[in-house]
């Protein structure tokens, strides 16, 4: 059997290690049609478009994508096609989580927010913006949630958050139509119905927060600051915006080694359910370096800051900075008297 493959896709090689295929790594953004035209089988991320230009007149049979979100692939012609498909729901939803906390923590040491006494409006409740309202809770926050789809008594509007919140968090799937579209959710309109200057939060998928509307917003004081980890266009990211919010981060706050070996396992599991061969052991992220000592503060595991300063630093290196993404783990498991399990 003959796979393709996304070569940043981590873990990957250790973890078909027991399987017999043929696996092919190359850069997402260059799988082209002559690649996949005798593949059984893509694994693939959102850099690689699956589509009839690419999977036309091949043998591909399944694809897997080692992402939540999977707006990359053309699932309507995949299903005329026969080919099967599958996402990885829930793989990084508390490295997300995880990003969310370390920014709130943030915005309370450096930009003075008070978050026993704020409110964390929740756009999005599905794996990931469940995971961010219990964050918020934990933090002694008021937690709002909006999500029309889950028709959930206990939610509110978006109306209601636009009017209360103090920070503005987006979990949401990118859709261009339907019921409940999300693209550019957060416009010139949503920003000019706000009430008390709050943060914004887009860590979903580039294009829900309108990155012009955001512009205005932040050059007229209507929102405090903002945190950007998806950008419209990328990798080709605006480099103004960019200089301009707090926190940028080149699509990572999904990117703990525990997400990755999440996705990476769930990835080669449907592949093998699929094709019926025997799953291999799941593969478990590397240890952190034994010298680490924890304090227990969270921003130790992670600091988004450290992101931000290299991508600010240097934004023409945004798939470089995915790609080589240093580790990082959402926990600390006691090795020595001097580290504290999480």
């Amino acid at each position: 059997m003959k796979i393709i493959i996304d070569d940043k896709i981590p873990y990957m090689q250790e973890a078909l290690r027991e399987i017999a295929v043929e696996a092919i790594y190359k850069k997402g953004a260059d799988i082209c049609a002559s690649d996949v035209r005798d593949a059984d089988a893509l694994i693939v991320r959102t850099r690689t478009r699956c589509d009839e230009r690419l999977l036309a007149g091949s043998t591909v049979k399944f694809i897997a994508t080692a992402t939540i979100g999977y707006d990359h692939l053309d699932t309507a012609y995949l299903d005329k096609a026969g080919i099967a498909w599958t996402n990885c729901p829930g793989c990084n939803a508390s490295s997300v989580a995880q990003y969310v906390r370390s920014v709130l923590l943030l915005l309370a040491e450096e930009q003075g927010l008070n978050l026993s006494e704020a409110t964390l409006g929740v756009v999005g409740c599905g794996h990931v913006g469940s995971l961010v309202c219990k964050v918020g809770s934990e933090l002694g926050m008021r937690v709002l949630v909006c999500d029309p789809p889950l028709g959930n008594p206990g939610f509110v509007s978006l109306a209601e958050i636009e009017q209360q919140a103090d920070v503005i968090t987006f979990h949401v799937p990118m859709e261009r139509g339907g019921s409940y579209p999300t693209w550019h959710i957060a416009d010139d309109e949503f920003f000019g119905r706000l009430r008390r200057r709050p943060f914004i939060i887009n860590s979903s998928r580039g294009g829900v927060v309108d990155e012009q509307a955001l512009h205005r917003a932040l050059n007229n004081g209507t929102v405090s600051q903002a945190i950007i980890d998806t950008w419209e266009g990328e990798p080709a990211i605006d480099c103004a915006l960019l200089n301009k919010v707090y926190i940028g981060t080149p699509h990572i706050a999904g990117y703990s080694a525990d997400g990755k070996a999440n996705a990476t396992n769930m990835s080669v599991q449907a592949l093998c359910r699929h094709f019926g061969i025997k799953i291999p052991e799941p593969i478990a992220p590397p240890s952190l370096p034994a010298s680490f000592v924890y304090t227990g503060n969270p921003l130790q595991l992670y600091n988004p800051h450290d992101d931000s300063l290299r991508l600010k630093s240097n934004p023409d290196a945004f798939e470089h900075l995915r790609g080589d993404y240093p580790l990082r783990r959402e926990h600390i498991y006691a090795q020595t008297p001097h580290q504290c399990a999480e």
